[in-house]
């Protein structure tokens, strides 16, 4: 088995560390940023594939992410995963989405909010990412891996493989100047009794409940660098969630919060010489992180791409 150093400690660091220490091999986790101060911690993590392509490869991954969180709702419910019951609003198009495929519930609804013909409604993984961070950095521990705060200047060397998780960082880290933020800001506001999300594509507008709060979005402005909350766009952010849901009228705002997707026009997910790069992940780094993970396993032990 191989010495891997995994650079970042987001969600998509942490479940290939996880991945690959489960399969045997002995894995240092470093990253700039600890779990809870990455982007991942901001997340409102409904899984979801959005801002992420190739179709065909994010379908493949999204499916493996929502049968390992499924299953971890049931067999480790302190990971902070649970499945709930939600609702899509599509915009222009009313066809079968094209992620259908990798949901097992999938069904039209026409009990929807005023203004929209029909959405499409099924059970979906909710990550609650402050528990789910720690929970998963537990389990990089537990399996005898080490998580390490250190200012990275370039990819590290010194082991076997290096799995390159280094998401916005990559546009510096690994030259890659497509790499690119889309800034998202999303206001919490406190639990009203909320069991069900809601999405609409527009903004994007988003309601995901979690135990203790709610998490509205949000906003998609690409090339931002910004993290500094707007009072303007989260006025606007609680104008649209209160459409979708008028139940929360009132509810009193705990938070406000900004993170930078990694985007990038593909994932980029390959071997190359001794690194394994996966980054890329948009705004569905959560919905990716196990599929992807597995698929980082079979590169570091297989044979070079590049």
């Amino acid at each position: 088995m191989s010495r891997v150093i995994v650079a970042g400690a987001g969600v998509v660091g942490l479940s290939c560390a996880a991945q690959l220490l489960a399969e045997g091999h002995r894995v240092d986790v470093i990253a700039r940023d600890l779990p809870r101060e990455t982007t991942s911690a901001v997340a409102a993590a409904l899984w979801f594939p959005y801002r992420a392509l190739p179709y065909d490869r994010v379908l493949g991954w999204s499916r493996t992410s929502y049968e390992v969180f499924a299953r971890l709702a049931v067999e480790a419910p302190e990971s902070g995963v649970t499945m709930r019951a939600g609702v899509e609003l599509p915009l222009e198009t009313h066809e079968r989405p094209w992620w259908a495929d990798a949901v097992p519930d999938l069904a039209e609804t026409f009990l929807v909010p005023d203004g929209y013909e029909m959405g499409w409604t099924f059970r979906a993984p909710v990550v609650e990412m402050p528990v789910y961070l720690d929970w998963l950095a537990g389990v990089v521990l537990e399996r005898g891996g080490t998580i390490t705060r250190m200012n990275l200047t370039g990819l590290p060397t010194g082991a076997d493989v290096v799995v390159n998780c280094t998401g916005i960082a990559a546009r510096f880290l690994a030259d890659d100047p497509s790499v690119h933020p889309v800034q998202g800001q999303v206001v919490v506001v406190e639990q009203v009794g909320l069991d069900r999300w809601w999405l609409e594509g527009a903004g994007p507008t988003y309601v995901v409940p979690r135990s203790h709060d709610i998490v509205l979005g949000g906003t998609d402005v690409a090339g931002e660098w910004s993290r500094t909350p707007s009072p303007e766009v989260a006025s606007s952010i609680l104008r649209r969630a209160l459409r979708l849901v008028p139940e929360l009228a009132g509810a009193e705002v705990l938070a406000h919060r900004v993170g930078l997707r990694p985007s990038r026009p593909e994932v980029r997910l390959e071997r190359v010489d001794g690194v394994v790069h996966c980054y890329g992940h948009g705004g569905a780094g959560v919905t990716l992180s196990w599929g992807c993970a597995q698929e980082v396993a079979g590169l570091v032990a297989g044979p070079d791409a590049g």
